[in-house]
C-alpha cells in the first residue's frame, strides 16, 4: 500500500477529528482493516493521534464557546477507568479486541442513527 494513502487518511481523519465526529476511529478502523495492523499497535498510533490532534480542537471549540467544562470535569474521573481498561486490554487475545471494537463501532453507529439532532 503506498504511503500516500497513509498521508490522506491522516489528513482526513485529522480533519472529522477537529469537527468532533470521531477520526480516530475511522483511523482504528483503517488501521486494522486496511493496513492489517495488530489492535493494540493501532491503538497506540491511535493515542499519539489524538494526543497532537486534541489541543487544537479544543482550543477551537473553546474559543466558538462549544465546550462543556462540566462534562470535562467527568472526562477526567474516567481517566483512572481508561488506564485499567488498557491494562486489561494488554492481557486479552488481539482477535476478542477485535470483535468487541467491532460490536462497539456497531453500538455507536446505532446509537447515531437513532438520535436525533
Amino acid at each position: 500500500m503506498s504511503w500516500w494513502w497513509g498521508v490522506l487518511v491522516g489528513a482526513a481523519t485529522g480533519v472529522i477529528s477537529g469537527m468532533g465526529v470521531g477520526g480516530g476511529s475511522i483511523l482504528l478502523v483503517w488501521l486494522t482493516a486496511a493496513v492489517g495492523m495488530e489492535p493494540y499497535q493501532a491503538g497506540v498510533i491511535n493515542l499519539a493521534y489524538f494526543l497532537t490532534c486534541a489541543p487544537p480542537a479544543l482550543w477551537q471549540h473553546q474559543r466558538n464557546g462549544l465546550v462543556n467544562w462540566q462534562a470535562v470535569k467527568w472526562s477526567l474521573v474516567g481517566l483512572p477507568l481508561c488506564v485499567g481498561a488498557a491494562i486489561a486490554a494488554s492481557f486479552m487475545d488481539p482477535e476478542w479486541l477485535r470483535r468487541l471494537f467491532g460490536g462497539l463501532l456497531l453500538l455507536v453507529g446505532w446509537k447515531e442513527l437513532r438520535t436525533k439532532q
